[in-house]
């Protein structure tokens, strides 16, 4: 009879190991699907500060939001600006009228970002008249010390829609 206690026992043992074992998985799957979740509020919140730092010139923030290997590539796909070259491009300067980020889409993978959005600027030209740019972008984000930073950057010009 002990004998048989101790096999039911170690049986249920067993299942109950075995059930932990298959749910585990599901369980961690739920926990990652909601820290990227988070990770990519994260990164969103990033994209609206950066867009506030470049409309309002801002040099600190750009410096804080960008990576110390930053590729700042424009649509013409000629240019492509390195951090220091990107900052000094728009700090203490009032670049556009107003510009939208729009049609967001942000994929985390691991420490990374990609990140897609439609760019609508009324952009201030030298002359002093307005222009517009309106472009596709796809952004590169990496978490480095506990913060997102732009890595890289590349756009293409749109037809407006």
């Amino acid at each position: 009879m002990v004998e048989r206690q101790t096999e039911t026992c170690s049986r249920r043992i067993l299942l109950a190991g075995l059930t932990a074992g298959l749910a585990a998985p599901a369980i961690a799957a739920g926990a990652g699907t909601a820290l990227a979740a988070d990770e990519s509020e994260a990164v969103a919140r990033q994209l609206e500060t950066l867009r506030v730092a470049i409309v309002e010139g801002d040099a600190k923030a750009l410096d804080a939001l960008t990576h110390p290997q930053l590729s700042y590539g424009h649509s013409s796909g000629r240019k492509i600006e390195t951090k220091p070259q990107f900052i000094a491009s728009l700090a203490g300067k009032t670049n556009y009228k107003s510009l939208v980020f729009s049609e967001q889409w942000i994929q985390v993978v691991g420490d990374n970002a990609l990140v897609r959005h439609v760019w609508d600027g009324a952009d201030i030209l030298p002359n002093g008249e307005t222009g517009r740019s309106y472009i596709a972008v796809l952004q590169v984000w990496l978490k480095d010390g506990g913060n997102w930073r732009l890595l890289g950057r590349q756009s293409c010009p749109l037809k407006p829609a």
